[in-house]
């Protein structure tokens, strides 16, 4: 295993510190450019089938996606040395986000996802941000709110009834950012990166939400919606 949190050693000094450089900057990025908070995260080492956490809890229910307890959790507007410092006193941690302060996140398979993107910018619509996981889900940064929004806005699109693979996360969830590896599966990477403009004025959840539902149910092969083929119900 290839870092020290919790009780798992690191036995590859040099790529560690590399790591914690490459993390310290991309968390002064996040908090100082991108005005989001950061918290250290665990991380996950998948041996065959088992996976261990670096949290040190043989029975941890979440390996490598969740913050660790005595890690630091840096505010917007963090500088590098304050990035770097946290980063010291967990090494090895990734990088998480906190969901439900300047962002919700709406979770769709990646192909959709792609195939979203191109529809949305064909469009013109607003964007936010859009990560990509290892393992095929694609994360639409949205404005905060959508979450607890997100059944009522697809009940009057139409949409309530289909069967969508398309989920939300809001407060008191976290995302791994990228270039943090997620779960032991692989690094996160963005499909879309944050800029000075969206990440702080992410759009509404509306706006984007009937092209992903749809782009859902079409590459799910799924039945039509219940109010129309694959047609949106207008908002009211």
């Amino acid at each position: 295993m290839d870092f020290t949190i919790g009780g798992i050693r690191d036995i590859r000094s040099g790529s560690r510190r590399r790591a914690r450089s490459t993390d310290s900057t991309a968390v002064a990025e996040y908090t100082g450019l991108w005005g989001w908070d950061v918290a250290p995260g665990a991380r996950a080492v998948r041996t065959g089938s088992r996976t261990d956490c670096s949290c040190g809890a043989a029975d941890c229910p979440s390996p490598g996606a969740h913050p660790l307890s005595f890690g630091q959790e840096l505010a917007a507007g963090a500088p590098l040395e304050k990035a770097a410092a946290a980063w010291a006193d967990t090494p090895g941690a990734a990088v998480l986000l906190p969901v439900g302060r300047s962002f919700d996140i709406l979770d769709v398979p990646e192909d959709a996802g792609r195939g979203a993107l191109v529809r949305l910018e064909r469009m013109g619509l607003p964007l936010g941000p859009v990560a990509a996981t290892p393992t095929g889900r694609a994360l639409f940064f949205v404005a905060p709110g959508a979450a607890g929004a997100l059944p009522d806005l697809l009940y009057r699109m139409g949409w309530d009834d289909a069967g969508l693979d398309l989920r939300s996360l809001g407060r008191g969830d976290y995302v791994t950012a990228p270039p943090s590896d997620f779960g032991g599966h692989g690094p996160m990477r963005w499909l879309r990166p944050p800029t000075l403009d969206s990440a702080g004025c992410p759009p509404q959840a509306r706006l984007l939400l009937g092209t992903l539902a749809y782009v859902c149910n079409r590459s799910a092969g799924s039945r039509p919606a219940a109010h129309g083929a694959g047609c949106p119900r207008p908002l009211v």
